[in-house]
């Protein structure tokens, strides 16, 4: 049998490999407790530290600014609306504003065409219709010289005689007769919104409303009370404003108009609910209007647009001559 021996070279050299990995492995094992601890304390005192992997340095990236445009179409922080209703006569909000909230409304405005006409006592029940067929031809026939300056005294002597009653009225900045509640709008609504209400007015007709007898309203929060000219003629034509104007509102799922509208311009306005103050002269107040100078005062309404305002927005819808 032949047996296998290494020879003397061999073992040499597996000899000489242990050595290395014990020379290797000696600096870790010849360490002592105290440096271990060491180690831990300051790093790397007595005892040879690991290399560290080499990172390479972050070079600062510079961003350009926004434009100064940019940055004002989106605040970080926007100031809280406060309001001030001394700023406005007393009024108050019928809702709190909200940043793109739109009051909106539809209306038709009053350019104070007054016009007075005179009535004799009729006899007969056929004298009487025939003079208001008279009276209401004459009307629309014709109007006043100065419908704005007679407008302005009667409504001067309105405010005085209420005063004097203990009631304190100011006179409306503009008159206008509403057709739909006021409504809050969306800003990105105000297009389709409009175009909505430009295609149901389409084919409505103009018209000529009257307004002679004077009412009290009050708003729903009872915040204001108003005195008011409520109309005489033209109510069927409004109604039928009205129901277009309702039929974009329920599109748009917003409140539509009472069911039973008492159409009216307002004159003039008070803070609170002085409703009962108002009515208690309003008799006093009627006899203004109905013994006036040159007969009843009618108030003449040309109804030839409607209004849209939303904000500080007007849009315009012309009628069919």
């Amino acid at each position: 049998m032949l047996v296998g021996y290494s020879s003397s070279s061999e073992e040499e050299e597996e000899e000489k490999g242990e050595e290395e990995d014990s020379e290797a492995a000696a600096p870790h094992r010849s360490c002592s407790p105290k440096c271990h601890k060491e180690e831990d304390d300051d790093g790397n005192d007595g005892c040879p530290a690991r290399k560290k992997p080499k990172t390479e340095e972050q070079v600062p990236r510079t961003r350009l600014p926004l434009p100064g445009c940019l940055l004002a179409m989106f605040p970080e922080e926007v100031e809280p609306q406060t309001e001030d209703s001394a700023l406005h006569g007393g009024r108050i909000r019928s809702f709190k504003h909200e940043r793109g909230n739109w009051a909106t409304y539809v209306y038709l405005p009053c350019e104070t065409n007054a016009h007075t006409t005179k009535l004799h006592p009729p006899s007969t029940s056929y004298d009487h219709v025939f003079n208001l067929m008279i009276c209401l031809v004459w009307f629309l026939l014709s109007t006043s010289d100065h419908p704005d300056e007679e407008f302005g005294e009667l409504l001067e002597e309105l405010l005085s005689l209420a005063r004097a009653r203990g009631v304190v009225l100011t006179p409306q900045e503009e008159f206008h007769l509403s057709l739909s509640q006021t409504v809050v709008l969306r800003h990105h609504w105000i297009q389709p919104f409009t175009q909505s209400l430009r295609a149901g007015l389409l084919h409505c007709k103009r018209f000529v409303c009257s307004a002679g007898r004077l009412r009290v309203y009050c708003n729903a929060e009872r915040t204001r009370t108003f005195l008011g000219m409520e109309v005489c003629t033209g109510h069927a034509q409004l109604l039928d404003l009205v129901q277009a104007v309702d039929r974009t509102m329920t599109e748009f799922r917003l409140d539509t108009f009472y069911k039973d509208p008492s159409f009216h311009v307002s004159l003039a306005w008070c803070v609170g609910d002085m409703t009962g103050q108002v009515k208690e002269c309003i008799q006093e107040l009627q006899s203004l209007v109905d013994d006036h100078e040159e007969g009843p005062f009618l108030l003449r309404l040309d109804c030839v647009e409607l209004r849209c305002r939303t904000g500080n927005k007007t849009f315009r819808f012309p009628l069919e001559p």
